[in-house]
């Protein structure tokens, strides 16, 4: 299982924790009284880092690259689809569509299309339940504005959840975005916005789950139909 870098430090940090623990317990216990409760210590210890491991794997995906579709940047669970007013940025309307992750979902993050990078801003803010209608607006977030080779302006958020405490974005103004290439990182728990051209064909529905880089969530509707 390969490890996202972004897992490095917390994973050696943890790591030292659970030793450190499970070394104190050795220490303040009888040892031969309770040889019981220092296998159990131990193994819920190892098992508290091995999820803290898991949270950081990077998948094998392969990359898909078709200009006329809009892919899930995140593995979640689909949880708003509608027309919105974006007032950051674009003010226009937009088709929105908002994918949550929970704590046991692969944290990567993937352009949803490829382009050029136009538009990207740091928010510092709040942690509600990432769920939360206000979380798009309030929570501590991103934006990211993707200008495709044909025209069209697509807009992206990685919100900050309840517990996620961290956001990484390798996104740069200028920059040539591939589609499906990874876009960063949040650490425990989230959600996504991706905002599209409101006459875009949707291709999911409130409760579907979708998997980062690989299912399409929408189509652009060209001028030919």
């Amino acid at each position: 299982m390969k490890i996202n870098k972004e897992g490095y430090r917390i994973i050696l940090t943890s790591g030292a924790v659970c030793l450190l623990c499970w070394g104190l317990i050795y220490y303040l216990i009888d040892q031969h009284a309770n040889v019981t409760l220092l296998w159990i210590s131990a193994l819920l210890l190892l098992f508290f880092w091995f999820f803290i491991v898991a949270f950081f794997r990077e998948p094998r995906r392969v990359k898909i690259h078709d200009a006329d579709l809009v892919f899930s940047p995140c593995d979640g669970r689909v949880v708003v689809t509608e027309v919105v007013m974006e007032e950051e940025h674009l003010k226009r309307e937009m088709l929105q569509i908002s994918i949550f992750m929970s704590i046991t979902n692969v944290h990567m993050n993937w352009v949803p299309v490829g382009g050029e990078v136009t538009y990207f801003k740091y928010h510092p803010g709040r942690f509600l339940v990432a769920w939360h209608p206000k979380s798009s607006t309030e929570n501590e977030r991103t934006t990211t504005v993707i200008r495709t080779p044909q025209g069209e302006d697509v807009l992206f958020r990685q919100v900050a959840g309840l517990i996620a405490r961290r956001i990484v974005s390798y996104m740069k103004v200028g920059h040539t975005a591939e589609q499906n290439s990874v876009s960063g990182f949040i650490k425990f728990g989230s959600r996504i916005d991706v905002l599209i051209p409101k006459d875009s064909e949707l291709l999911v529905e409130i409760g579907d789950p979708v998997i980062g880089s690989q299912t399409p969530i929408a189509r652009f509707k060209r001028a030919s139909e």
